[in-house]
């Protein structure tokens, strides 16, 4: 839902994604994915883009802390272009973590140590759900180098979707990625 949601033209639908993110603390994904990884994507350059024969526990490990990677250098350079510290709280990311540690604060503190226990687990299952989608929407599929050493214009064929009822309504559209 945050992955659709953050494709939203609308600023309430933006925050909505945001904040849905936020709860699995996964909030620099919205960062990485809309201005990192829809440049870059079906290239060497993405960490979100699975390559041709690589198992989905090497993506994971590869994609889970290039992307965060990814969202901070991306955070730090537009804040660079406006003066701003990557430290300050106009930092997307920083925001988010905020959002995310006041929640779980919020929860350890009313529902008590089990939290601990709730926390990393539900976190690793929201991160395994993102990792998941992007290891299969793009795999082994690659844009072409062109003589200039830009790659190809970004086509349908550079994801990989399913026309089927189901994984619509089950997936909230996930299934036609390359719709978006």
């Amino acid at each position: 839902t945050g992955h659709e949601l953050g494709h939203k033209k609308e600023a309430f639908d933006r925050w909505m994604a945001k904040l849905v993110l936020a709860v699995v603390g996964y909030g620099h994904f919205f960062i990485e994915h809309n201005k990192g990884h829809h440049r870059d994507v079906a290239t060497p350059d993405d960490p979100a883009t699975s390559r041709m024969g690589e198992n989905i526990y090497s993506f994971a490990t590869r994609e889970i802390p290039g992307a965060f990677k990814r969202a901070w250098e991306l955070e730090e350079v537009r804040l660079e272009r406006s003066g701003k510290s990557v430290w300050s709280l106009d930092n997307e990311i920083l925001q988010l973590l905020i959002i995310t540690v006041a929640l779980y604060s919020a929860l350890l503190s009313f529902f008590g140590p089990i939290m601990l226990i709730f926390h990393p687990i539900q976190m690793a299952f929201g991160w395994w759900q993102l990792t998941s989608a992007n290891y299969i929407e793009h795999y082994g599929l690659l844009r072409e180098k062109l003589p200039n050493g830009k790659y190809e214009h970004q086509k349908p064929y550079h994801s990989w979707n399913s026309n089927h009822i189901m994984s619509n309504l089950i997936l909230f559209h996930l299934q036609r990625h390359s719709d978006h």
